[in-house]
């Protein structure tokens, strides 16, 4: 049975959230968007075009007369002005107005350029999120966060928009590979462990289930997660306070993604970022040595990494504090004050950054 699940905006309905198993509610979901009149662009990348693009692109047929799909390369190294500039071109050579509508059909960087397309052209216009990753169908694709990358910073350029719609088909999920799947987990267990204990503890309690891409329980992980997220971006919708929590584990996370030049995935990053503040958190006393290595230890059989090689923790340190989170030269750390309780720290200090990368540091050599 589809869920759904209303986002609201300034104490006002804004979009819903809709879960489901497939794409036959398309047309009924997108009616309220699209018209015979109205032209839709599917933006999508080269590995979900040949998966879910057509048969996303066969309901809208029936909705308008005109569905094109726009195809970037895969990669977070795609994520950039200038594959934003390769959407604005095609928006123009096919007369594409105010009026008409962008869907993101993808991951993560998918709705995020996408998004971002949406806040900039003509000044705005309507956009629906399709995701396809557990990465975006728990976090990314929720809350009107948009942006592209700079210079390998990340997302430091980007715009606040909301969608009309969140669709999302679960079943997108079964044709993904391992590696993918899983690194959207890592944004899962970030949710529990900020705002909902019960939730990380179930997660564990599932966790074969959630290995295996049990349909009903991923039904449940993803309400549950999505939950979390509509409470934060509903309370600060525009990261003025409180979903900055969201950002627990990407601090680090973030500089270890551009140190190790985008090849870890985002999801994996964000696991090595959560260890690192949990490292933090334990040597502050606000969290216990056992809840410390619990919490590091229960990204392992969701194959997510814990230590990560190639860096230099000195880089690591200097990239932190280039990122969007710093203000004036002051870091935005999320610590944990309990499993289920994160708080905004801006007194972290250069040495126990430098500690907590060290922690997660392998440089290969034995003790």
């Amino acid at each position: 049975m589809a869920q759904r699940l209303p986002i609201l905006y300034n104490s006002k309905p804004c979009y819903d959230i809709y879960i489901t198993r497939d794409f036959s509610d398309v047309v009924s979901e997108f009616s309220p968007f699209v018209t015979r009149e109205k032209k839709v662009c599917i933006v999508t990348d080269s590995n979900v075009r040949g998966l879910h693009a057509d048969a996303l692109k066969a309901e809208l047929d029936k909705l308008s007369e005109k569905v094109d799909i726009y195809t970037l390369p895969a990669g977070e190294e795609h994520k950039t002005l200038d594959s934003v500039k390769g959407i604005y071109s095609f928006l123009i050579q096919e007369g594409y107005g105010r009026k008409d509508l962008l869907v993101a059909l993808g991951g993560g960087v998918i709705g995020d350029m996408t998004g971002y397309t949406a806040a900039t052209y003509l000044r705005g216009v309507d956009y629906i999120q399709v995701p396809t990753t557990l990465l975006s169908q728990c976090d990314s694709s929720i809350g009107g966060k948009t942006g592209v990358d700079f210079d390998g910073y990340k997302n430091m350029v980007g715009a606040f928009k909301m969608p009309r719609l969140v669709y999302m088909n679960m079943n997108t999920l079964h044709t993904l590979e391992d590696r993918q799947y899983f690194s959207g987990f890592g944004e899962v267990m970030k949710h529990g462990l900020i705002k909902d204990a019960k939730f990380y503890t179930w997660l564990i309690e599932q966790m074969y289930e959630i290995c295996e891409r049990d349909i009903d329980v991923l039904e449940e992980m993803i309400l549950r997660s999505c939950t979390v997220k509509k409470q934060v971006v509903e309370k600060d919708p525009t990261e003025q306070g409180d979903r900055a929590l969201l950002n627990y584990g990407h601090t680090i996370g973030h500089a270890i993604e551009k140190a190790r030049n985008f090849r870890l995935l985002h999801g994996e990053c964000v696991a090595l970022g959560a260890v690192a503040a949990a490292y933090i958190s334990w040597k502050r006393d606000m969290i216990s040595m056992d809840e410390y290595y619990e919490i590091r230890d229960m990204f392992v059989p969701f194959y997510l990494p814990i230590t990560v090689e190639d860096i230099d923790p000195e880089e690591v340190l200097r990239l932190t504090k280039s990122d969007k989170k710093a203000q004036a030269g002051t870091i935005r750390f999320v610590l944990l004050e309990r499993i289920g309780k994160a708080v905004i720290d801006t007194t972290v200090s250069d040495e126990e950054i430098l500690a907590a990368v060290r922690e997660i540091y392998f440089d290969g050599m034995e003790d």
